[in-house]
């Protein structure tokens, strides 16, 4: 009895002891986890991912300078195309504005010839067949010389719109006059609407060649901060090594 008893007042405080201690070291251990919850969240980076406010790899950085370089290079032969393609609408314009000044020079001439007696001449039919024939040669001459259009010219074989066969060979000269004068004026109003469609052309592709040269200038501004590395103080070990020279794209 007294061996039993002995044991119990030995051993029940080792146990009270052991216990506390359980009961500290686990009291302890949770008021660590409560004060330092981020230590439960996962600390890779890689695995969890960049940050939103992080920048693009250097690989994204320079494949969209290339991309933006190739674009502006090829805008910039687009306008080059529609700046000659301008110029020539311009010359186009000014020869037939030159064109139509002389025309309306030929039919100004002819303003006072209706007040002048038409001349006589027998009305037979082979003077109505040679007025025929010199009105056809006549508009088929100004046609080839590029003075009558292919309408024009089919109303006269025709005999549309005016154009009589039996007229005397002066009326048929200031008929052709002032039908060469119609012909160019119309050319030179599409040749001036021409004009003005190629020069609209021409700035539209002029701005999109100054953007684009723009947005290739800025992204290689943007990647060349990480391609020059930042410089090291240079010790007895090592020298410090040429900072890598970066050209942007050249955009004609």
């Amino acid at each position: 009895m007294n061996t039993v008893l002995s044991r119990f007042l030995i051993e029940v405080p080792t146990a009270t002891v052991i216990w506390s201690l359980l009961l500290v070291l686990a009291l302890t251990g949770l008021a660590v986890l409560v004060a330092r919850p981020e230590r439960d969240q996962p600390t890779d980076v890689t695995a969890a991912g960049p940050p939103p406010d992080a920048p693009p790899p250097v690989a994204d950085l320079r494949r969209y300078a290339e991309e933006v370089a190739v674009a502006a290079s090829g805008a910039a032969q687009t306008a080059r195309r529609r700046r000659a393609a301008w110029l020539a609408a311009q010359d186009t314009l000014d020869r037939a504005w030159q064109a139509y000044d002389e025309a309306d020079t030929v039919a100004r001439r002819f303003a006072g010839a209706g007040a002048l007696p038409r001349p006589r001449t027998p009305r037979t039919p082979a003077e109505y067949a040679d007025r025929e024939r010199w009105l056809h040669q006549e508009a088929v001459a100004a046609h080839w010389r590029g003075e009558l259009s292919v309408e024009r010219l089919r109303d006269v074989f025709a005999h549309r719109d005016g154009w009589d066969p039996r007229r005397h060979p002066v009326e048929h000269e200031v008929m052709l006059a002032r039908a060469v004068r119609e012909d160019r004026r119309t050319a030179y109003r599409a040749a001036a609407g021409w004009e003005r469609a190629a020069w609209r052309d021409a700035e539209l592709a002029a701005e999109a060649a100054r953007s684009l040269a723009v947005e290739a200038y800025a992204a290689t501004q943007r990647l060349l901060p990480t391609l020059v590395p930042s410089p090291r103080p240079a010790t007895s070990a090592a020298r410090p090594t040429a900072a890598a020279r970066w050209r942007p794209a050249r955009v004609n």
